[in-house]
């Protein structure tokens, strides 16, 4: 938890960002339920508990069972929450008061939780418009369904504001990305502590490569090593000999010589900001010549988008450079040919590629995106491509000071889309489908991602210290670990 003084800031100012919203001088109230616990199997043997990054950012009460008001109109922010009972206390033991929670916060009033839902109802009766968030929890979009007389989903669904309660509040999210795409110190300070986390698990997968070993192994000490310096992972870690899967959690496999391992792997400190890491290894310490000459392509896209990235640039436009210097690259090879403005005009990158460059990242890996991917990733004059990979990208807008987004350029072969494309006929004067089906079928993939906080000069990776990345960094310091 920030000090108070972070939390009053952050409500002062989305009040006054909310002051549109006013008719006849009443802009109403913004609700935030925090998470709740939800059990696995039965009441008591619950998930891990992760609260809802909005209400951490504006509330930080980091437990389930509270809700807050912030009444737009009063300018008056109230949380709710319970006091234990005796068999709360013989299960928990003594907690501390929820009026010693709101004066952590700077909250001016606390009361029950049963209070929350007759405040809701009271606004609703007084004619007041109640804004509130989409929430991605099944639990609160029911509860508010229910608070709200909504379907669950009209509560899901953003609706411009029309002076009545009809869905979540388009002007309320638009409000909150525009506040969290900027991070303050004291969330990069945060950032930074994840990325060391990132820093020692994606070290232990390094060490953990070697032949023989079971790939669960290594994902079980990496994420070993988020929990004992953070809260855990910030996602599911991805690791896998499979790289051409983008996603595969599945980790069955035996470390075997030859083979690339794709790991991709992010934590959270314990205040839940998170860092996104991703570095792919030869399973032999060193690659073969064919990995290396790929591998370097994508090495090269990586840097090129780092020195690209500052103020004023649209992310948008350094995706399109890196598909080109990957084209570039390809074609070196022999795997494409012909024209490369033309082949990304085409979209012929997005056969390799068939992902963005790169997402927001803070209190949510990929940051806000249960708020909307377009309104998050994009200004309000672009419009998202039909293009496979480009159409992907989650973070297009003109880059700012403040904002925090990875770079993970990839390049992947993908036998399935490949032969999809050669049968469709797609790409057939830029791809050289015999060369791929003849070498690359059983090549994997290789991604490589950094984060990267945008500064008023430029760009700076976070975190104190980079993982090697260089392919001639990675053989020596995997021959110096075995």
């Amino acid at each position: 938890m920030f000090k108070k003084e972070v939390y009053i800031s952050r409500r002062n100012r989305l009040t006054s960002l909310m002051s549109e919203c006013a008719e006849q001088g009443r802009r109403g109230i913004a609700v935030f339920p925090g998470n709740v616990e939800a059990p696995q199997n039965y009441r008591g043997n619950d998930y891990k508990f992760r609260q809802e990054s909005s209400f951490l950012y504006y509330w930080g009460i980091d437990e389930p069972g509270f809700a807050a008001i912030l009444d737009l109109d009063a300018g008056e922010a109230a949380l709710y929450g319970n006091d234990v009972d005796m068999d709360d206390i013989i299960w928990m033991g003594p907690q501390p008061t929820v009026a010693s929670k709101a004066e952590l916060i700077g909250a001016d009033s606390w009361a029950p939780v049963s209070a929350f839902d007759e405040a809701v109802r009271k606004a609703l009766s007084q004619g007041r418009p109640v804004h509130f968030l989409p929430p991605s929890r099944y639990a609160n979009t029911m509860r508010l369904s229910s608070l709200l007389g909504l379907s669950a989903e009209d509560v899901r669904t953003k609706k411009p504001f029309s002076g009545k309660t009809e869905g979540a509040s388009e002007e309320l999210v638009k409000a909150v990305i525009s506040m969290r795409l900027v991070k303050e110190g004291c969330e990069i300070e945060e950032i930074d502590k994840a990325c060391e986390i990132g820093y020692l698990m994606h070290t232990a997968a390094r060490q953990g490569c070697r032949p023989g070993v079971l790939e669960q192994d290594i994902v079980g000490v990496m994420d070993g090593v988020t929990l004992s310096k953070g809260w855990g992972t910030s996602f599911a870690t991805i690791l896998s000999q499979n790289g051409e899967t983008l996603h595969n959690h599945s980790h069955h496999q035996i470390i075997t010589p030859g083979r690339l391992l794709l790991v991709d792997a992010g934590a959270e400190s314990n205040t839940h900001y998170a860092s996104d890491f991703t570095r792919t290894y030869p399973c032999s310490g060193k690659f073969t010549p064919k990995q290396k000459d790929i591998y370097d392509i994508v090495e090269s896209c990586n840097a090129l988008a780092f020195e690209m990235a500052r103020p004023g640039i649209a992310y948008r436009d350094v995706h399109l450079a890196v598909a080109a210097r990957m084209l570039e690259g390809l074609k070196a090879v022999g795997i494409v040919k012909g024209d490369v403005s033309s082949m990304v005009e085409a979209g012929v990158a997005g056969l390799f590629m068939p992902h963005g460059l790169g997402h927001n990242m803070g209190i949510d890996v990929h940051d806000m995106e249960d708020l909307g991917e377009n309104l998050v990733g994009y200004d309000p004059d672009q419009t998202r491509s039909s293009q496979l990979g480009l159409g992907s990208l989650r973070m297009a807008r003109r880059l700012r000071p403040g904002n925090v987004v990875t770079d993970e350029p990839g390049i992947y072969f993908i036998p399935a889309l490949i032969s999809k494309w050669k049968e469709d006929g797609l790409a057939a004067d830029f791809v050289n489908y015999s060369l791929l089906e003849s070498s690359y079928f059983d090549f994997g993939g290789i991604r490589l991602e950094d984060d990267v906080l945008i500064t008023p000069e430029g760009a700076r990776r976070l975190g104190s210290r980079r993982l090697p990345i260089k392919s001639s960094e990675i053989e020596e310091v995997m021959a110096a670990e075995r």
